[in-house]
């Protein structure tokens, strides 16, 4: 039987081992649990092999999963049962996500390399005091068409009402983004809450399905169906529609008469990363002019990166669906959070949508 004296000096041993690898893992990385960085992401929204030379440069290794729209990232973060270092949300839910008290301020010390984003881009509504959010891409919402198989000018989102393209038109599978058509088409704004003005854009909406002109509500499937000619119109971010109009000289690409969507997405920090000081170098890695130019011709999407514009062929810079007039945006209105209230008008007008 093993006496008290022995049993005392086996607990002093493992009360040494323990605090010695407590002492061992304070010693190891500064910024997080493990040393690494979760990415929370768009889906194809970043170049690979920018990813594969940050891990060569610092040693850190990067995890990405994606997401297809905003409401989905939110609501995966919000359940609190997954650990993000870095997301990649648009302005109304980088709004969303501060109010609600979600995100982690950005230590910009660290982030030398925000210099070289346009003044234009900093402070916006959404983060008036510049303290959350890294611009990282920008871009407006419009019509992409195929030109042999539309006969009609595409400069109004009356087009996609038009029954000549029966079963022809594709729309995007998200709330804001297809009411926003409706509501804009109508001369509303996109970011009304009058109950009124969101039941006539979802009557808009039934009336486009039940006259048979929806193919479908798409998201990241819209870039093969329009490259392979599979529907006329469809309605896209300006950046696929730089990428589309790569792959496929059929397609152009308008902003309608009444106005649309400009949006800005940013990187911002999660509260509670485990990985913080990882976020912000992968952050400054990102805003390197070089960097940041080899993302845009991955992506096609606008940059607001001054440094990387300045890089990129005249062909990309003068691209006026990248990169339009500024005049040319003045219908144009950013997407803003909305309350609860509001948001279950759009949702319950949505399902009814969906469901008709």
């Amino acid at each position: 039987m093993i006496n008290l004296k022995f049993k005392r000096l086996i607990s002093l041993i493992c009360i040494f081992i323990i605090l010695s690898s407590l002492f061992i893992g304070c010693g190891k990385e500064e910024s997080g649990v493990n040393g690494d960085l979760y990415l929370y992401n768009w889906g194809d929204y970043l170049d690979p092999d920018l990813i594969n030379k940050f891990e060569a440069e610092t040693g850190i290794n990067v995890h990405e999963d994606v997401y297809d729209t905003n409401e989905i990232m939110y609501q995966k973060l919000k359940s609190g049962n997954v650990s993000y270092d870095l997301v990649i949300p648009s302005d109304y839910m980088i709004e969303k996500m501060i109010s609600e008290n979600m995100l982690e301020k950005i230590n910009f010390n660290n982030i030398p390399n925000y210099t070289y984003i346009g003044e234009r881009f900093k402070h916006l509504p959404f983060d008036p005091n510049g303290e959350y959010y890294v611009p990282y891409m920008w871009g407006t919402v419009g019509i992409l068409y195929n030109k042999k198989m539309v006969s009609d000018p595409v400069d109004s989102w009356n087009v996609l009402w038009n029954k000549k393209y029966k079963d022809n038109v594709i729309m995007v599978n998200s709330v804001r983004d297809s009411m926003m058509v409706a509501l804009k088409k109508l001369g509303y704004s996109l970011n009304t809450n009058k109950q009124s003005e969101i039941n006539a854009a979802k009557n808009e909406l039934i009336k486009q399905k039940e006259d048979g002109l929806v193919r479908a509500y798409m998201v990241d499937e819209v870039k093969d169906a329009m490259v392979a000619n599979e529907a006329a119109l469809a309605v896209v971010w300006s950046g696929d529609a730089v990428t589309m109009m790569d792959r496929n000289p059929d397609l152009d690409f308008a902003l309608p008469k009444e106005g649309s969507n400009e949006w800005f997405d940013g990187l911002v920090i999660p509260k509670g990363s485990k990985n913080k000081e990882n976020a912000e170098k992968f952050i400054n890695f990102l805003l390197n002019p070089e960097n940041a130019a080899q993302n845009v011709e991955y992506i096609g999407y606008s940059t607001p990166n001054t440094g990387a514009l300045e890089l990129l062929d005249d062909n990309i810079k003068n691209n006026k669906v990248a990169y339009p007039d500024l005049n040319s945006l003045k219908n144009f209105e950013v997407f803003t959070d909305l309350d609860s209230s509001t948001l279950k008008k759009y949702n319950k007008a949505w399902l009814e949508l969906m469901v008709h």
